[in-house]
């Protein structure tokens, strides 16, 4: 039995869909499981349990990626075809089922449209996969000691990030131990952390030093994450970590973090248009205590 998962480009939406893989991964436990996605996405699924495939594409003119793809997956029969781009690519191939996510934007929690396209309510929230490997490299870049606050200062775009200089305010007035930052790799990464790097002398520099897998390892260790709307707040929701979001010009009520304990903070103004510069550390720091109960590590 196979089943082609044809899924994101980008990290965060790759993770947002790892709940309905893994609902439909346990009802066939048996299953060979093939991945299509982008190169930024591909770590999310390096751990998957019974993963025979990893097909990554990338965006080419003319949509010539989506025929790139056809030539890859045409050869085989596949028991179920579930595509979380919306495309046609599916009805081309063999396959036994077919459930296709449409794309675009619409109301509501991405993470429930991708579970109700699947038949699953409700809907499953994203999951993490990690291995004993992961978690002995966390325990080494994170070892045991006093609650740690991890933070996302980073973002796809500049639009998305918070002020530098106010998370080392608010990480000023959150009474945490110890602090590590998050980041992808490449330089763009490194220079929207380095601001709040440099201002939080002592912390644990993770920006580009794992991957997602062992990302996710080292968010499991903290106390709570807080960061910019990103890919890697959705894999700190996902890995149960108490997560709150920033949002400013991005949608909350679509992509809010989706977690057993996650919450969003938003810039005043209109959703998708406020800028993040009208998001205050007070009104941050009132989230935390929202989400935590009081503003230290529960």
């Amino acid at each position: 039995m196979r089943i082609l998962f044809i899924t994101s480009s980008r990290l965060g939406d790759a993770v947002i869909s790892s709940g309905a893989i893994e609902r439909i991964r346990l009802a066939h436990p048996a299953a060979r499981l093939t991945i299509a996605c982008g190169a930024a996405a591909a770590g999310v699924f390096a751990r998957l349990p019974g993963l025979e495939r990893l097909i990554v594409f990338e965006k080419q003119r003319l949509d010539g990626h989506w025929l790139s793809l056809w030539s890859r997956a045409v050869r085989d029969r596949w028991h179920m075809v579930v595509d979380f781009r919306g495309s046609a690519l599916a009805y081309g191939l063999w396959a036994g089922q077919r459930v296709i996510v449409r794309g675009g934007r619409r109301p509501g929690r991405r993470y429930a449209q991708i579970g109700s396209a699947c038949g699953f309510e409700p809907p499953p929230l994203p999951v993490v996969w990690t291995a004993p490997a992961d978690h002995a490299r966390a325990d080494r870049l994170v070892p045991p000691g006093g609650p740690v606050l991890a933070l996302g200062p980073t973002a796809n775009w500049a639009g998305k990030i918070w002020p530098a200089e106010r998370f080392i305010a608010l990480a000023g007035r959150l009474d945490f131990a110890r602090i590590a930052v998050f980041g992808g790799p490449g330089p763009t990464e490194r220079a929207a952390a380095a601001p709040v790097l440099a201002g939080l002398p002592g912390a644990i520099d993770l920006v580009g030093a794992v991957s997602v897998a062992e990302a996710a390892a080292c968010l499991a260790r903290c106390a709570l994450f807080i960061g910019n709307d990103s890919g890697l707040m959705h894999l700190a929701a996902a890995a149960r970590v108490p997560t709150l979001g920033l949002f400013g010009r991005s949608r909350a009520s679509e992509y809010a973090p989706a977690g057993v304990r996650a919450a969003f903070v938003a810039a005043p103004g209109i959703e998708g248009e406020a800028a993040m510069e009208l998001l205050t550390v007070d009104a941050v720091r009132a989230a935390v205590v929202a989400l935590m109960g009081e503003p230290v590590p529960a």
